[in-house]
């Protein structure tokens, strides 16, 4: 796959204010936690209808635009990487994808996975940051056209409104694309 890869630093402070005023609630009223990587897969979702180009395959010779959003999400154990998918995503709530997250996780972890659960597949979105990371390039989960790897949430100083500087929560996107499908001004 002849890749090409870019990265976006993206400002998530409102994010993290929103995620830490509710998680003890939701946490406490759904059984489950709301992970930041919930949000960043609904944005990719609602992002993928938008620009319908990036759910796209690579078959044979030609480029297969897919219609459904079906998101594959990398779950990694002690000596193994498995890539669940989550159908239908642009469909779901930041609820329901959250308990999606919340039970392929634990499928992987007890080792209950089918293949059935990894497959149709049409772009992968991996969250390297929990493993501290804040900068990689993800390997396309062939055919689709892309991986995005959202990286970890850092404060730091940013300067805004003109010339002031704040601490931001500041996080790094990685997307990783197939050239052929891909140009890269999509």
């Amino acid at each position: 796959i002849p890749h090409a890869w870019m990265m976006i630093e993206v400002d998530v402070t409102d994010l993290v204010h929103y995620r830490d005023a509710m998680k003890d609630e939701f946490k406490k009223r759904e059984g489950f936690n709301v992970t930041y990587f919930a949000f960043f897969v609904k944005a990719v979702a609602q992002a993928l209808k938008e620009f319908p180009m990036m759910n796209s395959v690579w078959q044979g010779d030609k480029i297969i635009q897919k219609k459904d959003v079906n998101l594959s999400i990398a779950v990694a154990t002690d000596d193994a990487l498995f890539v669940p998918v989550i159908s239908q995503v642009d469909d779901k709530s930041i609820k329901g994808i959250a308990k999606d997250i919340h039970e392929l996780s634990n499928l992987v972890r007890k080792g209950q996975l089918k293949q059935e659960h990894m497959q149709g597949g049409t772009f992968t979105v991996n969250n390297t940051g929990s493993f501290g990371s804040v900068q990689s390039m993800g390997i396309i989960n062939y055919p689709q056209a892309a991986i995005l790897q959202v990286e970890k949430i850092v404060k730091k100083p940013v300067i805004v409104q003109g010339d002031m500087i704040a601490p931001r929560h500041m996080v790094n996107l990685c997307l990783s694309l197939d050239h052929r499908i891909l140009d890269g001004l999509i």
